[in-house]
């Protein structure tokens, strides 16, 4: 796999790029375009779900782009409403045909489902058995906390290669990436510039911006940088892999403009010390099916 972007290393030995393109809310009719202006700038990892209704646009921007299949690593998502074995298996290969790809790079549970947890079992296994067959190249789930790692894993066989979840400044997860790195689980951050705290009034830490704050700016004043270039830095920097959203050809390419530059310890430090402890998304805990299971 070519490209600036560094490599991450999962624990089953595939690697998958550290920086990529988020599709979370991308119009269908503006997804195939940010897409192929992504691949175009260099990016190799596009992340979607069956969920965000526009893995047929992602498709489509791959093929547009021209960059070879096997140089783009392509992430979607299993939604709740196709929990169980076999309905996994078969909610898989519609992701498969809507993106017009013969395998994926990593298949994640979108959600757990601890209160209505045999589907949510049944889904992982289904997702091991794509795994066995070399359908997918490496599986894993999103959104789930130390807890409800350690139940999954009670029950399947397949360590996750990767746990999505909402992190940014305000959010660092230090005890979830603590899991991680014991586990042999790489972080992947969603939301990862904290856009979920500014677009969500209702969130805990809503209407804040990390990008105001003055650790940040201050960062970005001193590299030559923009404030969201600093804190995907900070995720690079410490090993986490960040899937920032935009579907403007901008800032795409400003969002990409990030290997040229890192930050220090005591940097990093700083901007850790923003940290809330406060969740701005769903709580993983409480998720059920008959309230998250329609997409």
């Amino acid at each position: 796999m070519t490209g600036r972007t560094p490599l991450l290393k999962l624990n089953n030995g595939v690697e998958m790029p550290a920086l990529g393109l988020g599709v979370y809310q991308s119009p269908p009719e503006e997804t195939a375009a940010a897409v192929e202006t992504a691949l175009r700038d260099g990016y190799r990892l596009i992340d979607t779900a069956a969920a965000y209704r526009n893995e047929e646009q992602v498709g489509e921007g791959l093929r547009r782009s021209g960059v070879d299949r096997d140089e783009v690593f392509v992430t979607t998502k299993l939604w709740l409403s196709d929990y169980g074995y076999d309905s996994a298996l078969r909610a898989f290969d519609t992701s498969l045909a809507k993106l017009g790809l013969e395998y994926l790079d990593l298949y994640l549970l979108h959600q757990p489902a601890p209160l209505e947890p045999e589907p949510w079992f049944a889904a992982y296994k289904a997702a091991e058995q794509l795994l066995a067959d070399g359908r997918v190249r490496a599986i894993g789930v999103s959104n789930h906390t130390p807890g409800l790692l350690h139940t999954l894993l009670e029950q399947t066989d397949v360590v996750p290669a990767v746990n999505q979840v909402e992190l940014h400044p305000y959010f660092v997860h230090g005890e979830l990436v603590d899991v991680h790195e014991k586990l042999g689980i790489t972080t992947q951050a969603w939301s990862p510039i904290g856009g979920i705290t500014r677009y969500w009034a209702q969130a805990p830490n809503g209407g804040r911006s990390a990008l105001a704050e003055p650790v940040v700016t201050a960062l970005a004043d001193k590299y030559g940088k923009t404030a969201a270039q600093v804190v995907l830095r900070w995720h690079l920097d410490h090993g986490v892999c960040a899937i920032p959203k935009s579907v403007k050809a901008h800032r795409i390419a400003e969002n990409f403009d990030v290997f040229d530059f890192t930050l220090t310890p005591d940097e990093l430090a700083a901007i850790d010390a923003l940290d809330t402890g406060l969740r701005s998304g769903p709580d993983p805990e409480a998720i059920k099916l008959d309230t998250f299971g329609t997409r």
